[in-house]
């Protein structure tokens, strides 16, 4: 820590006595190339002013990342941005500030980097202002463009941010690849070299790079009244690419002044697991602007959609009714799971709707539950046996009438939401979202996205923004055949960096891949049953679904973890990685620790160390692959042991298998003398 706050303190102090012309002896916005440093000094961004161009680069450990990548905005109404511009004076700062996140991978993070302020002005009519704005971190980089308001300058009409990310020595990339911007963001992911990457493909966020020495991961933070940004391959180099409004292919933001975009984040490091680890998304975003967060509980939610909406119980009146959903709450109750969700039934939504397939047909109404459903009779009994209920809406049915139906929602006693179909991030769409989350948040509802974009830190300032979905997950089990254990890995490494991921946990009916058949009810899941139990400590989401129906789990070994593991941490530790391969991680809650390990259809061993454990004595409490999981991928063998902070472990891991572990501090009785 000393070493950090001395190395950040040179940092600054040369950062400075550049600013004051002391080290250059001239204007300092002459200085070319002008620096900023991460903390450590480990991570340094270079911004370089051409003869008709602006550029950044790159350095890590004093390895180019980045080489010259330029930089530049096309505005409809006032020509490009970057070609003919003047640098003004800098501004260098030191940023050093803790915070609490209400829901999150982590209870208490800290924002620390030095930021630079590069102020530019067009050599032309407008006089155009803006400022590139970069912050150095010890694990990674983010920079954005602001707007501030002006006299010749009111609004702009942005066809695209051209930023360029001009990677080095061919890496490796593991990206979801998309075939235009209309996308549920899902798909499977493409592992190949930079160089062997098809031109003008386009690429979801985060991009994963192995930069042979160093790891970085491409995303973008503070997603707010702007398109989302993916990466496209031009001229062999990586440009951004916006999404475009509705209808159009030309214009991409409409905004008036002042404004900002988001950042655009590259996390890097040496040690993959750092990706994990970084707070940086969230140091990015606005602090909490929810006054009272004392109704916003994280937790665990039943999803019959997904196993057909089981009733087994034979004396159980079938459909969308009281006691369906009464059958379901008392399984909920039974078991700690906090949350029921009221879906549809027989591919019918839970409110009147003449459409086919969830779509909004000619007559639909949210605020109106199908014949034979007493919503607020649901909601009552939920609340008598301490279970919240939740809703799915289709976006488009939702939005016409957002305040009544918020309204009606929160007299009910309804606690959060499901907001499906979104399909894209243009500026509409980002706004539409960030719209539904804030009125949400008056109206005491937590919302889980899906079929939508990746998270960008939002629930820093809107902790009810629960979960998003953006991954092809075991929702799919019901009709393909595409989610294996390789598709979970490749998901760990590039949509999980960005934070919360709703995948659809909690199928136990485990098969091999050669016996997996899509089903539409009782679907299968492919790899072990501990890899299902991993999944729920390694990926991080508030919502943790539990989809299968109640005779799928109760008595059925494992379980019982799924009814313990939280949903959202006090510290989170990457203890193994390797990319595409093999995950394991210790996340924290008050005292207890858990553990999850994921691998691929490999099997494996990995030894790991208990180090990150305070001083004393812990109880761990194993579920591992059994021996026989071949034959039966649901099979699993549970231990206790007594370990400490100095003992290792070995994982053996089967293929498509995992580990989990609850680590529990003994308390040692004392006898005072």
């Amino acid at each position: 820590m000393e070493k950090e706050i001395r190395s950040s303190i040179i940092s600054y102090i040369a950062c400075s006595l550049i600013l004051l012309g002391i080290l250059t002896g001239f204007s300092v916005y002459a200085v070319n190339p002008l620096q900023v440093t991460s903390p450590d000094g480990q991570l340094v961004f270079s911004f370089h002013q051409g003869n008709s161009s602006i550029s950044y680069s790159v350095n890590y450990k004093g390895k180019a990342i980045l080489g010259d990548s330029p930089i530049s905005l096309q505005f409809k109404d006032s020509g490009e941005f970057g070609a003919k511009v003047s640098v003004q004076k800098p501004i260098f700062k030191l940023i050093d500030e803790t915070y609490e996140l209400v829901v999150g991978k982590t209870r208490h993070a800290r924002s620390f980097c030095n930021e630079l302020i590069i102020p530019l002005l067009s050599n032309d009519s407008y006089k155009r202002h803006i400022n590139f704005v970069v912050r150095a971190y010890n694990d990674g980089l983010a920079f954005r463009y602001e707007f501030p308001q002006q006299d010749k300058w009111k609004s702009f009409i942005l066809t695209e941010e051209s930023t360029v990310f001009n990677l080095e020595d061919n890496p490796k990339v593991l990206a979801l690849l998309l075939p235009n911007y209309t996308t549920s963001h899902e798909g499977l992911y493409t592992a190949v070299s930079l160089e062997e990457l098809r031109a003008d493909t386009l690429m979801d966020m985060p991009v994963l790079f192995d930069c042979h020495g160093a790891y970085m991961a491409i995303t973008e933070a503070a997603l707010d009244d702007y398109a989302g940004m993916y990466l496209t391959k031009h001229d062999g180099h990586l440009e951004s690419r916006l999404s475009p409004l509705p209808g159009q292919t030309e214009i991409k933001v409409k905004a008036t002044l002042p404004h900002k975009s988001p950042w655009r984040v590259m996390l890097i490091s040496d040690r993959v697991g750092d990706l994990f680890e970084s707070n940086i998304l969230t140091s990015l975003n606005e602090p909490c602007k929810i006054k009272d967060v004392s109704w916003i509980k994280p937790g665990k939610a039943t999803w019959p959609w997904w196993n057909g909406t089981v009733v087994a119980d034979s004396t159980v009146l079938k459909g969308n009714n009281f006691e369906t959903n009464k059958y379901y709450i008392d399984f909920c109750a039974r078991n700690g799971i906090e949350y029921h969700s009221v879906v549809e039934y027989g591919g019918h939504e839970w409110y009147v709707n003449n459409g086919s397939g969830y779509q909004p047909g000619t007559e639909f109404d949210v605020t109106l539950p199908v014949e034979g459903l007493d919503m607020q009779k649901v909601c009552d009994y939920g609340r008598s046996k301490g279970v919240g209920i939740r809703l799915w809406v289709h976006w488009a049915a939702l939005y016409p009438k957002l305040e009544a139906a918020f309204t009606l929602y929160e007299k009910w006693g309804i606690a959060g939401l499901m907001v499906d179909f979104m399909d894209s991030d243009d500026q509409e769409m980002v706004n539409l979202q960030n719209e539904i989350l804030q009125r949400a948040a008056i109206h005491h509802l937590h919302i889980q996205f899906h079929g939508a974009y990746k998270p960008t830190g939002m629930h820093r300032t809107y902790p009810n923004e629960f979960t998003r979905e953006g991954t092809l997950n075991y929702e799919v089990n019901k009709w393909a055949k595409k989610v294996t254990p390789d598709h979970d890995l490749n998901i760990v490494f590039t949509r999980l960096l960005a934070g919360a991921t709703d995948y659809h946990l909690g199928g136990f009916r485990a098969v091999t891949e050669d016996n997996f058949v899509a089903r539409n009810d009782h679907p299968f899941c492919m790899g072990t049953r501990c890899h299902m139990l991993a999944m729920y400590v390694v990926l991080e989401s508030y919502l943790s679904m539990v989809c299968d129906y109640p005779e799928a789990y109760e008595g059925q070994p494992g379980f019982e973890f799924i009814c313990k593991v939280p949903t959202s941490w006090d510290e989170t530790k990457v203890l193994s990685a390797d990319v595409s391969q093999l995950i394991t991680i210790a996340r924290r809650k008050g005292t207890d620790w858990f553990l999850g390990s994921l691998t691929n259809h490999e099997s494996r061993e990995v030894t790991i160390s208990f180090d990150f454990l305070t001083e004393g004595k812990y109880t761990a409490e194993i579920y591992s692959d059994s021996p026989e999981t071949e034959i039966n991928p649901n099979l699993l063998e549970r231990k206790q042991v007594e370990i400490t902070p100095a003992d290792q472990t070995t994982l053996k891991l089967a293929s498509g298998g995992g580990q989990v572990m609850i680590i529990r501090k003994v308390i040692e009785n004392t006898i005072d003398p």
